[in-house]
């Protein structure tokens, strides 16, 4: 049989492990979330750089080309 003092301490460690682990478990979820929110804007910005690319592209490909004319104050 186990004394009374040893099935008090193992219940203790019990209820602080479990409390640790409360504890762990809300901390993954946050960082669930902020990972989730930070790939979503990852995304969103990876998308509006390849659009900003394009438009460089496109307004690169209807621009003048560079004269060898020099500038007017000379």
């Amino acid at each position: 049989m186990v004394p009374m003092s040893d099935g008090k301490a193992l219940s203790e460690r019990i209820d602080a492990l479990e409390t640790r682990l409360t504890y762990q478990d809300e901390a993954v979820e946050t960082l669930n979330q902020a990972i989730t929110k930070q790939w979503l804007e990852i995304d969103r910005l990876t998308r509006q750089l390849a659009e900003m690319k394009e438009r460089l592209r496109e307004a690169e490909s209807h621009a003048p080309g560079p004269s060898n004319e020099p500038p007017p104050h000379y």
